[in-house]
């Protein structure tokens, strides 16, 4: 299959080309001998009425011949001599020789546009995460929908995070629901750069945010006191509450707000809670098993005259905290690798970080599935801000105030290419699952599949662009270029994953052949456009010997650069050939 896939990558890309340079040609009156896709001995071929339309044996290529006068001059018949190529004016050989790459960044368009036409349904325009230390913090909160952004109205998450990003430093006016009720607050979103990846390109972009996420936390608890109702109650930490009295519960914010709304009554939790299973399957895996149970929990009633503000659903969290001994799981550690700086410092699964170098610490790490890139407010974040220095950690265990002193672990390697990589991580983790978000439709799925196609097309010339001009400075390696074996590869992996994936594949493929076909290198497009400015200075044409002589220097280039990246590629694949290799032989 994988040679299929292979053959129908590359043919769709090569005839995309080819058409484009064949249309044109066509549209100019340019007679064209032959349309072929594919070089070597032809498989099939159809005679048209003066064009001959060939499939070639191997697919690693194409080209439309047309008529042209070169050193057989005489061989042309006088009344077609205005149907060769060298005849039509300047801009129209520019065009018919442009056409084929830009078919090649026009076509991507379509592609992207196909797959986003997909879209019919967003994440809606709430608030689930407040990120500590952005704009939004203490401003929006969870369990808001935002219903405008200054005075765009906004139905997605999407939106919302579009209508930030172009305002880096704006204030801009947000209009909410709260509790039911609409709320009004200003928030200026802070600009934020952000790494595109791989890193190495030092490619970046500079886009407003306000450090919120659409997706809410499950209601995972934390019981972080052995005298609180809820502990006594037999809840503990990583307990998932399904539900409270019967009424069913699938995120904090709503288990809060039920907590809270409670005068001390007693109410009955229905929960799942994870239990490790150490060496299972034989001593294949650790895992976990959800046990289910049931809890009766007696909040403390509220304090006389204290009454719990309305709209403020941090005065909500904390009263809950205060009255069951509930809250979040979001600072708790759920997994503490054995042997890690962090275990030798004294931290165990379950302890609830308190501070980090004497700051008060609110999240554990940013969720990148809110879109959002790790930054310095969260505890991880701060870590990994100041990686080469010791740490000092606080936590609580049973109520009980612990401490200690670790470093960040920091790992190296080197890739495939030979690119060396060095990072710092926490091993440590929590855990913290997101509820399921119920999707609201795609007002506009046309235009919005449209727009993001051509944005899609915009950053993939942008990132191989880059990508081009890295390699020439040295600050990419020449063994990043890859030859027909990588290719064949992608092809394979696109087409085993998906018609989504081979499409998408297939979109920057043909984006990277047409910005190579551009290149000034003589044979290719590009060299031809290069002859073409040259004509347009001298005022006529380049002599047919400079021709001949540029085809030769360019084919050379052309051979070198094949080399280079057969070479990469089998440099990347070595050990699998000499494994196969070996296999055959034995």
């Amino acid at each position: 299959m994988d040679l299929l896939y292979f053959v129908l990558f590359v043919s769709i890309l090569i005839f995309i080309h080819e058409f484009g340079h064949f249309a044109f040609a066509k549209l100019f009156g340019v007679k064209v001998l032959t349309f072929s896709v594919g070089f070597g001995p032809k498989i099939l071929k159809v005679r048209g009425k003066e064009t001959e339309y060939c499939v070639g044996l191997l697919p690693f290529g194409g080209f439309v011949k047309m008529l042209e006068e070169g050193k057989a001059r005489e061989a042309i018949l006088p009344e077609e001599r205005h149907r060769t190529f060298e005849v039509q004016a300047l801009w129209k050989r520019v065009v018919i020789v442009l056409a084929g790459p830009a078919m090649n960044l026009v076509f991507p368009m379509a592609l992207y546009t196909s797959v986003y036409l997909e879209d019919k349904e967003f994440l809606p325009p709430t608030v689930g995460v407040v990120f500590p230390g952005k704009p939004a913090d203490g401003k929006l909160f969870p369990g808001d929908t935002i219903t405008a952004v200054g005075s765009e109205a906004v139905a997605s998450f999407p939106d919302v995070q579009k209508a930030f990003a172009r305002h880096a430093g704006v204030p801009m006016r947000v209009t909410a629901l709260r509790d039911g009720k609409s709320v009004e607050v200003t928030v200026t979103p802070a600009e934020e750069t952000e790494v595109v990846e791989p890193s190495e390109l030092a490619l970046f972009e500079r886009v407003g945010r306000i450090g919120i996420a659409p997706t809410y936390p499950a209601p995972v608890i934390g019981v972080s006191r052995t005298d609180s109702p809820a502990f006594r109650a037999g809840l503990r930490t990583f307990d998932r509450i399904t539900a409270v009295n019967g009424r069913k519960v699938e995120t904090f914010v709503d288990l809060a707000r039920i907590l809270s709304q409670n005068r001390g009554d007693n109410a009955v939790l229905t929960y799942v809670r994870p239990v490790s299973v150490p060496r299972s399957l034989g001593g294949l895996c650790d895992i976990a098993v959800l046990e289910t149970g049931i809890a009766s929990l007696s909040p403390r009633p509220r304090a006389e005259g204290v009454v719990l503000r309305e709209n403020d659903p941090d005065a909500r969290l904390k009263d809950t905290f205060e009255r069951s001994g509930i809250e979040t799981a979001e600072m708790y550690a759920a997994f503490v690798p054995e042997g890690s700086s962090e275990w030798r410092a004294g931290l165990r699964a379950g302890d609830r970080v308190t501070t980090l170098d004497g700051v008060t610490q609110r999240m554990w790490k940013v969720d990148r599935r809110g879109g959002q890139a790790l930054d310095d407010t969260t505890m991880v974040g701060q870590l990994l801000r100041e990686p080469n220095r010791m740490h000092e950690l606080v936590w609580t265990r049973g109520g009980e105030r612990m401490s200690g002193t670790f470093q960040v672990r920091n790992e190296r390697w080197d890739d495939e290419f030979g690119q060396h990589y060095e990072r710092f991580v926490f091993r440590t983790t929590h855990w913290l699952p997101r509820a399921p978000s119920k999707l609201v439709p795609n007002p506009h799925p046309v235009l919005y599949a449209l727009t993001r196609g051509a944005l899609e097309t915009k950053n993939a010339i942008k990132f191989i662009v880059v990508g081009f001009v890295r390699i020439l400075q040295g600050r990419v390696s020449l063994a990043a270029v890859s030859g027909p074996i990588t290719l064949y590869d992608v092809a394979g992996d696109a087409g085993a994953k998906g018609t989504t994936y081979f499409v998408w594949a297939m979109a920057v493929t043909s984006v990277n052949l047409g910005l190579i076909n551009l290149l000034p290198i003589p044979v290719l497009d590009g060299g031809h456009l290069l002859l073409f400015l040259v004509e347009w200075v001298r005022r006529k044409p380049v002599s047919l010997r400079t021709r001949e002589l540029s085809s030769v220097l360019g084919m050379s280039v052309l051979v070198v650069l094949m080399l280079v990246a057969f070479k990469n590629d089998v440099t990347r694949k070595w050990d699998v050939i000499v494994t196969q290799v070996r296999d055959t032989l034995q």
